[in-house]
């Protein structure tokens, strides 16, 4: 099997501190020519950013696309709503999940691959403050046993 070269540009390291994350769904986006050079160059946010599904279809919304440089009049604005490119049947399975069961939908990377970019949606129950802090309990254990396996070879 050959190995797929990905170039992640965006990560979201929010969305797995305030949500659990069920599922995951890979979906093309639709961009503009200057969006995917800026976009190249890592110019790209998704913290703040979100997933809606309207009419049988799927965006997503604040994602901060940084204008390209050398682009003049042909960018298009940062924050515009960008649709994401998935079959119907991912998007009506969504959505049914969305509705009855309580989840949101977040987008926890953004990378290319095959020259595409891809982000990477994440069918997301939210986390209530206990469970943060026993996340972030379990993260402090792990650390410190690290340390200590690391120092016992010294």
């Amino acid at each position: 099997m050959v190995e797929e070269h990905i170039k992640e540009v965006a990560g979201n390291k929010k969305a797995y501190h305030d949500y659990f994350i069920e599922d995951k769904y890979e979906a093309g986006i639709e961009l503009f020519g200057t969006e995917v050079k800026s976009m190249r160059m890592g110019k790209c946010s998704i913290k703040e950013s979100w997933i809606s599904i309207d009419k049988g279809e799927c965006f997503i919304c604040g994602m901060n696309v940084s204008p390209y440089e050398k682009g003049n009049i042909f960018n298009k604005d940062p924050l515009r709503v960008r649709k994401l490119l998935l079959h119907k049947e991912e998007i009506r399975k969504l959505d049914q999940q969305v509705q009855q069961k309580g989840y949101t939908l977040v987008p926890t990377r953004v990378y290319f691959k095959k020259g595409k970019v891809k982000v990477e949606v994440g069918l997301a129950r939210g986390k209530k403050l206990y469970d943060k802090r026993e996340t972030a309990a379990k993260r402090d254990q792990q650390r410190e046993a690290q340390k200590e396996f690391k120092m016992s070879f010294k």
